[in-house]
């Protein structure tokens, strides 16, 4: 990694070997002026000269510019004799009035630039604050993440994701806020250390989603606004991936399914029967299902929030998510994310209308020693469940009775 101090260095001599430039236009417009005839005046483009150097210097350097252009203009007209007449001193008034303006200008675009760096480090420490990194590696699973905030000059928003290890399992969950701004972060920082907190005490999630409900409930009670009742709430999708067991549970709140990318470019979107979204209403534990699905060494799941399905391009065509990730099924995780964050800010031109956050979980081969695999659990290939839709769920379980464990 480049040495920060070797990239200083580099910038101030970018900025140096510009200064050429403005040095170079002076002494060319000033000797231009004194070859052509008495009647023809080239002094006044002069103020290029600043101008341009106010496009890549600071206002230090951009002053020194400007008084090089003056002396310029004072020294051609002292050279035909004309430096006190009417015309050659109005030519130095507007000249030094131009150039202090240009001066100011960068004075202004500095203490711009100062204030968009303090914004961009209190969103980093909001982002890190909020959203830890997550491993590369927990457990039988390799993790890649990637977040794509909506607000300019923000890093984080009211999309939110979050993994944890627990005894032989680990548990990932992944939600998006309604709305944005301020309210949706603090919503989001609920959920998220909710989440760090309960989920290494409840034994299945459902429990967990019931738990998660209760706290969305009492913040909502608390600092809902009274003309926003019943207008605010998450969706979220909860995850667990056993150590000894080639599946995933599952469970929705209103939140939209993971794609499972296959080696060979097979492309599956589970079909998960999601409960209400957070904050709508408490269901209890009996309200949440507990989808089972196949989960394969090889294999990638990849979860989303729905800012990633829901851009669009200029013409108002949605992102072909499936069929753009089903084209890198065997990559990492990292160049998974890698591919998919330069072609969606393609599809899209390069600016979001809504927080995006993403989530790589592959699964890799692991050898336990002295355990064998669960008995009397069958798991099959994918292709249709009984209703006849395509998709990934192998059986369900209700989530009063299904258990994590």
């Amino acid at each position: 990694m480049r040495h920060p101090v070797a990239g200083v260095r580099q910038a101030w001599k970018s900025s140096h070997a510009l200064l050429l430039i403005p040095l170079v236009l002076i002494v060319a417009i000033t000797v231009v002026d004194l070859l052509v005839p008495a009647d023809v005046h080239l002094g006044p483009l002069l103020v290029i000269a600043p101008a341009i150097t106010a496009s890549f210097a600071g206002p230090w350097l951009t002053g020194a510019i400007g008084l090089l252009a003056v002396a310029a203009q004072a020294f051609i007209g002292w050279h035909f004799g004309a430096l006190f007449t009417r015309n050659v001193l109005v030519q130095l008034l507007a000249l030094t009035v131009l150039s202090c303006l240009v001066v100011f200008y960068c004075v202004a675009r500095e203490r711009r630039r100062a204030e968009l760096a303090q914004v961009r480090s209190v969103a980093e420490a909001a982002q890190h604050v909020l959203l830890w990194p997550l491993p590369e590696r927990i457990g039988p699973l390799r993790i890649a993440c990637l977040y794509l905030a909506a607000e300019d000059e923000a890093q984080v928003g009211g999309d939110l994701y979050a993994a944890t290890r627990t005894d032989d399992a680990v548990r990932v969950m992944i939600g998006d806020v309604r709305g944005k701004g301020l309210s949706a972060i603090g919503e989001a920082a609920l959920l998220l250390g909710a989440f760090r907190e309960a989920a290494h005490r409840r034994t299945t999630l459902p429990d967990l989603a019931a738990a998660l409900e209760e706290s969305v409930s009492r913040y909502l009670t608390d600092f809902e606004p009274a003309e926003e009742a019943g207008e605010r709430f998450a969706t979220t999708l909860l995850l667990e991936v056993p150590d000894g067991d080639h599946i995933t549970l599952m469970t929705s709140c209103g939140h939209p399914p993971p794609l499972l990318l296959s080696p060979g470019g097979a492309v599956t979107a589970p079909s998960l029967h999601p409960a209400p979204p957070l904050g709508i209403g408490a269901v209890g534990p009996a309200g949440y299902t507990l989808d089972v699905v196949s989960f394969q060494p090889g294999d990638t799941l990849l979860l989303y929030t729905d800012g990633v399905v829901e851009a669009r391009d200029a013409s108002g065509g949605f992102y072909p998510f499936g069929e753009r990730a089903a084209q890198w099924t065997g990559t990492s995780p990292e160049v998974l994310l890698h591919h998919i964050r330069r072609d969606l800010l393609g599809h899209v031109g390069g600016h979001l209308a809504d927080d995006a956050a993403l989530i790589a979980l592959h699964r890799t081969p692991t050898v336990h020693r002295g355990r064998h695999p669960r008995r009397g659990l069958h798991i099959g290939g994918f292709g249709h469940g009984s209703d006849g839709e395509p998709g990934g769920t192998l059986f369900r379980m209700a989530g009063a009775s299904g258990g994590a464990n």
